[in-house]
């Protein structure tokens, strides 16, 4: 499991109660996991570029572990 990559999408981010993408690693109690690789990435899904961007760090990750 140390080499287990997280990526975390945080949907609704159009929305006015929407929670920040920066209070989401707490509430996830991702800090903790400072040793491991963890990413949020704050979507919204009439929007594919944030989606894109969460695949990209996803694949680079993945390719650096090889």
């Amino acid at each position: 499991m140390m080499d287990t990559v997280l990526l975390v999408f945080a949907n609704k981010h159009d929305l006015p109660n929407a929670m920040n993408a920066a209070k989401i690693p707490d509430r996830l109690g991702l800090y903790p996991l400072h040793h491991r690789n963890w990413y949020i990435q704050a979507t919204c899904a009439t929007s594919k570029d944030e989606f894109y961007k969460g695949l990209d760090w996803l694949s680079i990750q993945l390719w650096n572990k090889k």
